[in-house]
């Protein structure tokens, strides 16, 4: 079940576009804001990650949003969702992450509500995964607040060659969950 928010007319998502670079290197190249995701990426590896994600729509393998704070109209965030296998079942895995003047705010779960939906009617998938490290207790609030279902603990991988301890939680995104 999709939990629908009241603070999701705070921010609203648009697709990832080629002008977002300078987001995405304040979203995964900070140490602060990777703390949980093993460490910011390189200039190389964020440019690379930006090409995908302006593809990501296209190639029908997900989305990619930006946040936008309705109010001043500033980008302040990422949340998207991708194909991804887990524990052999095709799945959507779903991320997001807020620039620090912003996160506790409900900013983050009024993103993720939105992409949810989108998800939904895009029904690629029955279920869309997330897997905040145990060590995350926002984002596993997050999880729990807008209607994910606690699977278990695990082993994840990311990014490559780097294992945490994760939650799994699991979004139903059937129209009649």
């Amino acid at each position: 079940m999709i939990a629908r928010g009241k603070q999701q007319s705070t921010v609203r998502i648009e697709p990832w576009g080629k002008d977002d670079l300078p987001l995405l290197k304040k979203l995964l190249g900070d140490p602060a804001m990777t703390e949980h995701l093993g460490g910011p990426e390189s200039d190389e590896q964020l440019i690379k990650r930006q090409a995908r994600y302006e593809r990501l729509t296209e190639s029908g393998k997900g989305r990619m949003f930006k946040i936008v704070h309705e109010t001043t109209g500033e980008a302040v965030g990422s949340v998207g969702y991708w194909d991804s296998t887990h524990n052999g079942e095709e799945i959507y895995e779903m991320g997001w992450s807020v620039l620090p003047t912003f996160q506790g705010q409900g900013i983050a779960g009024a993103a993720v509500i939105q992409a949810l939906v989108i998800a939904q009617y895009d029904s690629k998938y029955r279920f869309l995964h997330a897997f905040p490290s145990v060590d995350n207790p926002p984002s596993n609030a997050l999880c729990r607040k807008v209607g994910f279902t606690l699977v278990e603990e695990c082993e994840f991988e990311y990014p490559k060659g780097n294992f945490m301890r994760c939650n799994d939680w699991r979004c139903d995104l059937s129209i009649n969950n």
